[in-house]
């Protein structure tokens, strides 16, 4: 028999590989992995971990269309993908209702009359789709499948329902550290825009005695005349403003000019 361990603060008692696999999803560092190599990372563990799974696959549902995050093998993706074509089955019904959606035996269930006899001619045998909350506008399961009957029953389902917990929770976080480092660096990004064409702005301001407003006018004109993002058209106008003046004897001296 299987030793079982019980994660801190007690509750149920699981499988000493499931506990290790949960205790993992705890230990993920977020600067380390990316939000798909967390998926991915979730996918591996939940197959070797939780007893009776086969393979297994991450739906996530983003703008109401789903696709598979990650999965572990072909079964998966396909049985994933077969249910994306119905618009229905287990592991849509689950992250759009929040339910927990257990199938026994594919053989004597009803509830998805067109999915199920191909799950079972591809070799799935039963399957579990347990719902991961990640985020208001991004719903998701993790989706289990097993190659014999019964590899998941009400009596042995507490162990992949407390891992998908863990799961989401790891999900979740990795999916906000990714937006906010993607925003982070589109701040960083449009900090340094703004410089770069303000310093453009003061260059000709002092250039042609302009106002501020009359200097962003011609740049942005320029930027349009020559489809240039208007960013770059102020970067080239500084590089040439910084560029050391070439001294011609009786040659009038002239500051930078905007490229056309």
């Amino acid at each position: 028999m299987e030793a079982c361990d019980r994660l801190p603060g007690g509750g149920v008692a699981l499988p000493a590989a499931a506990a290790a696999g949960i205790a993992e999803l705890g230990r993920i560092a977020l600067a380390d992995l990316s939000l798909e190599q967390v998926l991915e990372r979730v996918g591996t563990l939940a197959r070797d971990v939780i007893p009776g799974v086969t393979e297994a696959s991450v739906t996530l549902i983003v703008n109401d269309r789903p696709s598979t995050a990650a999965f572990t093998g072909p079964l998966a993706l396909e049985l994933d993908e077969r249910q994306y074509r119905h618009g229905y089955g287990p592991c849509l019904d689950a992250a759009r209702g929040g339910e927990i959606m257990l199938i026994p035996d594919m053989a004597a269930e009803t509830r998805w009359p067109h999915y199920c006899p191909e799950a079972l001619s591809r070799g799935a045998r039963s399957g579990l789709s347990v719902p991961l909350p990640i985020q208001e506008h991004v719903l998701g399961a993790l989706n289990l499948y097993g190659d014999t009957p019964n590899a998941f029953s009400p009596e042995t389902v507490d162990v992949p329902v407390l891992f998908a917990s863990y799961a989401a929770v790891a999900v979740a976080n990795a999916h906000l550290y990714a937006t906010t480092a993607e925003l982070a660096e589109g701040m960083r990004q449009a900090m340094v825009s703004r410089a770069v064409i303000e310093q453009a702005k003061g260059i000709l301001m002092g250039q042609r005695g302009c106002s501020a407003e009359e200097a962003f006018n011609q740049l942005t004109a320029l930027s349009q005349h020559t489809n240039r993002k208007l960013r770059d058209v102020a970067a080239g106008l500084v590089a040439r403003a910084q560029r050391p003046a070439v001294y011609r004897p009786g040659a009038p001296q002239r500051g930078p000019a905007i490229d056309t």
